[in-house]
């Protein structure tokens, strides 16, 4: 049966290997963008880590919080909080000094019609950060639509293929990395740009949006007919774990499961799960957004839960009742419009 104090528990249980690399990370830790989707269960895993580790360090978790009771939980779990406009340069200028920070700032859906606020905050707001912390080791998220779409056979594009961002929401993305570069080529910051690919938390992600589209009976498409993901409790096990690769020049990433799924293949298994048929529209085409992860999953090791075992999870997620956060990924988006 699952529970969300039992999803919260998994995605903030560290690895041995989190709990080593933190005893060699020195120093508090700030994530900026802390009120995210994946915000809050990156602080309570870097808050547990510290604690096995038995190292006293701060884990300081930034955001807006402008529910103050959106911070509560983070404080029970030991993590500190500090409400901050980011894009207010008096409040930016003003948040305390520290050697290692996480930066989780982004915006994404809404951006067609809304460009200037994208760029805003995908673009401008990191060149700020890049100034202000440019003495810090830094973990950057970014995503894996800045790469053109590639064939399946490809296994996926690598860290060193040219990039080709469609669309402004990808354009920015780009922006947010070149903003971190700069800084890492002026200043000598030290700088971990991980590039993800479809994080999965059960009340979100590709899983929860083609489950969702069975329950509704929406057909869905087949117009990008394969995926990659990782569960989120890995994603932010290498972003913490990133600070200690980050490099100047910064150090680039790709950032997700070892598996390319198939579309109609994960709708028919989820059917099956969920005892409901699935219906499909569209055609599929020859590529889609993948990445190649082989340098992530030799550095970091493989995820702790392989994709059969999230499709499973996510399935059994909905049966117990467990919640939808109506954040849509759109991972079926082709022309990179969001």
């Amino acid at each position: 049966m699952w529970t969300e104090e039992k999803l919260e528990e998994l995605l903030a249980t560290p690895t041995p290997a989190l709990v080593d690399d933190m005893r060699r990370i020195d120093g508090d830790i700030l994530v900026l963008g802390a009120g995210g989707k994946m915000g809050p269960s990156l602080c309570r895993l870097a808050q547990q880590a510290a604690q096995k580790a038995g190292v006293s360090k701060k884990i300081i978790a930034v955001s807006r919080f402008g529910d103050p009771a959106a911070s509560t939980p983070l404080q029970e779990a030991g993590v500190h909080t500090l409400s901050c406009d980011l894009q207010n340069r008096e409040e930016l200028d003003g948040l305390p000094e520290v050697p290692n920070v996480i930066y989780m700032a982004g915006r994404k859906f809404g951006t067609d019609g809304n460009e200037w606020q994208t760029w805003g905050m995908n673009a401008t707001l990191p060149a700020f950060v890049g100034e202000k912390y440019r003495n810090s080791r830094i973990t950057v998220f970014s995503s894996g639509n800045i790469y053109a779409m590639v064939p399946p056979h490809t296994g996926g594009a690598v860290e060193t293929d040219r990039v080709r961002p469609t669309g402004e929401y990808a354009m920015s993305c780009l922006a947010r990395e070149r903003a971190f570069e700069y800084a890492s080529h002026r200043y000598g910051t030290k700088v971990f740009i991980l590039r993800l690919n479809f994080a999965i938390d059960l009340r979100y992600g590709v899983l929860a949006d083609i489950a969702a589209r069975i329950l509704r009976d929406e057909p869905i498409p087949l117009d990008t007919a394969c995926f990659n993901c990782v569960w989120q409790g890995y994603a932010n096990e290498v972003a913490i774990r990133g600070l200690l690769h980050a490099d100047s020049p910064s150090r680039v990433m790709n950032v997700t499961g070892p598996e390319t799924l198939s579309v109609e293949k994960t709708a028919l298994k989820l059917g099956e799960l969920l005892d409901k048929k699935p219906s499909f529209s569209g055609r599929p085409q020859d590529d889609a957004y993948l990445s190649d992860a082989s340098q992530a999953l030799e550095r970091f090791g493989y995820p702790s839960v392989p994709a059969e075992t999230l499709v499973k999870w996510q399935a059994e997620w909905i049966r117990s009742g467990g919640r939808n956060l109506n954040k849509p990924t759109h991972f079926e988006e082709r022309g990179g419009v969001y």
